[in-house]
């Protein structure tokens, strides 16, 4: 089985280094967070809600978008980072630009990777403690929209000089 194991993922790897292994170690940690925080919910008697409102919906999105970002190129939690990335220069604006180290690497520096993460760490709020979800929601998309405020002063300022 292991011989089969190795073959396919030379086979798909080719001549580019691809963590498959690390992969599916990140799939199985996923896949176990995510039935641990179903138990969790069925013993605390908590049901998933059976409609999701708009309102709801933007502030998981805002804040799914911050917290991916602030995890994933943050300068401040570049440390977390480091263990698996390797620090390349400045990025965007107040961001950080590395190189991943193997697979969890790949899914810590990458906002669009960890977004599956945040967003599924805040459904299971909802559910388990939808009160502190919100304010935590609230808090993030306010810190998002700053961001946003941020930027377009900043463009505003150089456009006037």
């Amino acid at each position: 089985m292991t011989e089969m194991l190795t073959k396919t993922e030379q086979a798909y790897e080719g001549e580019h280094d691809r963590p498959l292994g690390g992969y599916v170690g990140i799939l199985g940690a996923y896949g176990g967070t995510v039935a641990v925080a179903a138990l969790t919910a069925a013993i605390a008697g908590r049901r998933a809600p059976d409609h999701i409102g708009v309102l709801d919906l933007l502030l998981m999105a805002a804040c799914t978008h911050k917290v991916s970002r602030r995890l994933a190129k943050d300068p401040v939690t570049s440390p977390l980072r480091a263990p698996f990335t390797r620090y390349e220069g400045e990025g965007g604006p107040s961001e950080v630009k590395e190189s991943p180290r193997g697979a969890i690497g790949e899914l810590i520096a990458c906002p669009f990777c960890i977004a599956q993460w945040v967003a599924t760490g805040y459904a299971a709020g909802l559910v388990l403690a939808p009160k502190a979800t919100r304010l935590v929601g609230a808090t993030m998309t306010a810190v998002a929209i700053s961001d946003w405020l941020h930027l377009a002063y900043d463009k505003l300022m150089k456009s006037a000089s």
